[in-house]
């Protein structure tokens, strides 16, 4: 308020009145001036730069100009966008009542404020994902998760014994906007973990469990306080944004995580499940390859299916059963498609329907959606298991369908206050409005030519605009013609405008025609609207149902296409793939031929495999294949290989390549350690673990050191079924002293000191990692090869102890007691050590190596 001056006008002091509602920093009020939204004052100046808009100033001759910015109201969607993307908000605030009826200033007051978590308007919205805003709170030592998508109305919570956990979930979920109380948001700590997400912090009493009690499908639900918290708070944000109550959002799902893989933020990256790690693109990601879906609800569902893989054989089973039908019928795959492509997004249709925002054109776009139902649903005769279920849940909606066809015209106006909306007889009312417009043309043409015979004027012209309404022009040259009952209206250069009490009485009864059909056609439209507000919930079953059949076919077409076969899954813990491919490589780099690999893990004789080999070979390739051929089956997805058996896991961990975090101030080394905490401290052994290099962002010897450990560890402790490429070769020695290590490495040809890659895995280590040879390849000078292969081979003389055992196995005190040993060879060298010979000249009795060793010990225990 600190802007107000004591000049103000009356419209400012409205605008200071109704901005003093929302002083939060990151809203900007859209003020409704005639044809546009103007923005003042702070608001302006941010507006302006973030928009790229002109910033000028009211009241310039003042001493306190005041700044100032706007856009036309009929474009405003594509600013909002750009403010939203910003991380800015938007009240919008209109003139709610009628200017020709205000006494004094027009009443304008926010009709909505729009959040990046709260947009409705489909031009903002990315038609293939949710738009999910989110809330969390702890309570009871829980944390509690809400999260609701505005467009669609679903509504889902959970609760999380941890704050990792919930981190997790949060990465999958994408959320737009993320709702913490202000107690929350001041702890130090948690505001680093949730640093680059949008956040919007509220007041802790609006975190209020009671909230959700109007909702119709909660009684008898058991959801976890925590949770009921966050829900309320999100509930009480939507009201406070939409300025009402969303009628579509009905009840609460209660989704329990332990159901699905968990699949965390390192893990979605590494893999490249949504967007590519190097320009977050979308092409070259697992959901661009499998994405075949027709309707934006599949693409959705898609994408969350991608995010959460099931840990459950069963279900799991009822997807492949159903893509497995689908993949043998092709004229039933066909014959869906052309159905589905034609089916327009009824999810948002519905959301914007119970919103009451939903105009004429997507009424009628859901009419012929709706035409396809009858036809969808009776296309299998004999549908068997998921199949079945999903087809005998889609609603025909056939009495919605005749609702909207029996009042809309098929291609009605974007307006909704222009007319053009309403068919022919709807209303007996409307009906003779239109034929009293309609008789305008008849009337004006009839009205000119008996004009012209009256007065005997050719050029007499009867014309209409919006200002003057309907006029009689006649020329300068004809003007002593004139009649004098023509009343003069308008004098122009070379003409004048004259009105008659005849035509006077024409354009009241027309021009009142015209408003009165205006105003009957919206109140028509808005009446079928609000009757289409209690069918939501049918509509948004079958929206559901839709995509998921939309998914399925996506599958079969992707399984089709790419020559994938049906994966067999198992509670076993055997991971066993016979010619893997890796689905997106393949599909990328068609020029060249994919080699393909077998694969086998288990939890008893082949539990972690060493994978070794150069730079460019494929080690990276192999791993991720592995793990997405893994993440595919559990969605219940056919895979790429010719054959595969998968033991379900519990969730998937990756550690590959080198990245930092600039925002949190962490370097690469540093995240790479905390990315293999993460994996230390909450695999299981029913885990898939990558390892695609760990410890290179240190020194040589830190680096090997915190390797042998780490594959110690998983080994040893975890058990899990791990993939473990290095290059630091001296980790094949894991073979000889742990008892579920394997060895492999990726093959390469040596010709003429130069190497060639053959893509192909096959077991045993290599005992280097052609590093020198790759650097060839790629350019280094000749002098800088050279040296480095003379400073290999001298620290390659220094890998193995004095027996040839590798130096890395032995623990703190097995290495004291093969120092002990390593000493005591002395005793026992056939005269050439030096040592010996001054002994034996000294007259010096040897000792065995046996009798040295007994020594030894008996000394030790005496100590």
């Amino acid at each position: 308020m600190a802007n107000q001056t004591p000049k103000q006008t009356p419209m400012m002091r409205q605008y200071w009145e109704i901005k003093s509602r929302y002083p939060d920093k990151d809203t900007i009020l859209f003020f409704r001036l005639g044809d546009f939204y103007e923005m003042f004052f702070e608001d302006a100046e941010i507006a302006s730069r973030i928009l790229d808009i002109a910033l000028t100033s009211r009241n310039k001759s003042d001493d306190n100009p005041v700044p100032l910015c706007g856009i036309p109201y009929h474009a405003a969607d594509n600013y909002i966008s750009k403010l939203l993307a910003s991380g800015k908000k938007v009240a919008i605030c209109e003139q709610v009542e009628d200017p020709a009826e205000a006494k004094g200033i027009v009443r304008r007051d926010v009709i909505r404020v729009i959040t990046p978590g709260t947009i409705t308007e489909p031009d903002n919205l990315e038609a293939t994902r949710y738009n999910y805003l989110a809330a969390i709170h702890p309570l009871k030592g829980k944390w509690g998760l809400a999260v609701i998508d505005v467009t669609t109305g679903d509504f889902r919570v959970t609760e999380f014994d941890r704050l990792h956990d919930l981190l997790d979930e949060l990465s999958r979920l994408e959320a737009s906007e993320l709702l913490i109380s202000r107690s929350l948001a001041e702890e130090e700590d948690f505001a680093q973990e949730i640093k680059g997400v949008v956040r919007t912090v509220i007041d802790d009493p609006t975190f209020d469990p009671t909230k959700i009690n109007d909702l119709k499908r909660v009684k008898g639900v058991k959801i976890p306080d925590s949770a009921r918290a966050a829900a309320g708070a999100i509930l009480h944000y939507v009201e406070y944004t939409a300025k009402e109550v969303l009628k579509h959002i009905h009840g609460i799902e209660v989704y329990e995580t332990r159901r699905y893989m968990v699949v965390d933020e390192s893990t979605q990256r590494n893999l490249e499940l949504t967007k590519t790690m190097i320009d977050a693109s979308r092409y070259g990601s697992l959901l661009w390859l499998m994405d075949q879906t027709l309707t934006p609800m599949g693409a959705r569902l898609l994408r969350d299916w991608i995010l959460h893989p099931l840990v459950e054989t069963e279900p799991i089973a009822k997807r492949l059963d159903a893509v497995q039908t689908l993949v043998g019928d092709i004229m039933l795959c066909e014959d869906l498609g052309h159905m589905l492509e034609r089916i327009s997004d009824l999810e948002r249709a519905a959301g914007r329907i119970a919103m009451e925002t939903a105009n004429a054109r997507e009424l009628v776009a859901l009419k012929q959606s709706l035409k396809i139902l009858p036809g969808l649903i009776k296309i299998q005769r004999d549908p068997t298991g998921l199949l079945k279920d999903i087809l005998k849940g889609i609603d025909p909606l056939d009495d919605i369908d005749i609702m909207i066809e029996a009042t809309l015209n098929d291609e009605p106006p974007l307006s909704l206050r222009e007319g053009g909306l309403i068919k022919q007889g709807i209303d007996a009312e409307l009906d003779e409005l239109r034929t009293i417009s309609g008789e305008g043309k008849g009337f004006i043409a009839k009205l000119e030519a008996s004009e012209k015979a009256k007065t005997g004027i050719s050029s007499l012209k009867v014309r209409y605009n919006k200002v003057f309404g309907y006029y009689i022009d006649v020329t300068n040259t004809h003007k002593d013609k004139v009649p004098p009952h023509y009343i003069r209206k308008q004098t122009l250069a070379n003409s004048e405008r004259y009105i008659t009490d005849e035509l006077k009485g024409f354009e009241e009864k027309v021009l009142g025609a015209e408003e009165k059909i205006k105003a009957m056609e919206f109140q028509i439209f808005s009446k079928l609207r609000s009757q289409l507000v209690e069918h939501v919930s049918r509509i948004k079953k079958t929206a559901t149902r839709v995509a998921e059949l939309d998914v399925l076919l996506s599958l079969a077409e992707l399984a089709r296409r790419n020559r994938y076969v049906r994966p067999e899954m198992t509670d076993s813990t055997e991971i066993e793939i016979s010619e893997g491919r890796h689905p997106i490589i393949e599909k990328i780099h068609t020029g060249d031929r994919f080699i393909p690999n077998d694969s086998f893990l288990n939890n008893t004789t082949d539990r972690l495999l060493i994978i070794t080999g150069p730079n460019m070979a494929g080690k990276s390739t192999v791993m991720r294949q592995v793990a997405l051929i893994v993440l595919m089956a559990q969605i219940g997805s056919f895979v790429p290989a010719t054959k595969a058996k998968i033991g379900i896991v519990d969730r998937i961990f990756t550690r590959v390549g080198a990245s930092d975090n600039i925002m949190r101030g962490q370097s690469t080394f540093m995240v790479e350690m905390q990315e293999a905490a993460s994996i230390l401290k909450e695999a299981t052994e029913r885990s898939l673990i990558i390892i695609d290099e760990i410890g290179r962002g240190t020194s040589t010897f830190d680096g090997l050191a915190i390797a042998w450990a780490v594959a110690e560890y998983i080994h040893d402790t975890i058990q899990s079924k791990t993939l473990f490429a290095t290059h630091y070769h001296e980790l094949t020695d894991l073979e000889v002293t742990k008892e579920s290590v394997k060895n492999y490495n990726i093959a390469v040809k040596e010709w003429n000191d130069k190497i060639i890659f053959l893509h192909k895995i096959v077991p045993g280590g290599v005992s280097h990692s052609y590093g020198i040879q790759v650097a060839q390849l790629a350019g280094l000078p000749k002098a800088v090869i050279e040296r480095s292969r003379e400073i290999l081979a001298n620290l390659e003389t220094g890998e193995l102890d004095e027996v040839g055992q590798p130096k890395l196995a032995y623990s703190k005190a097995e290495r004291k007691e093969q120092i002990d040993v390593n000493q005591l060879q002395l005793f026992h060298q056939a005269g050439d050590h030096p040592v010996i010979e001054e002994l034996k000249a000294a007259n010096v009795e040897v000792m065995t190596p046996i009798e040295a060793l007994n020594l030894l010990h008996k000394l030790k225990s005496e100590a």
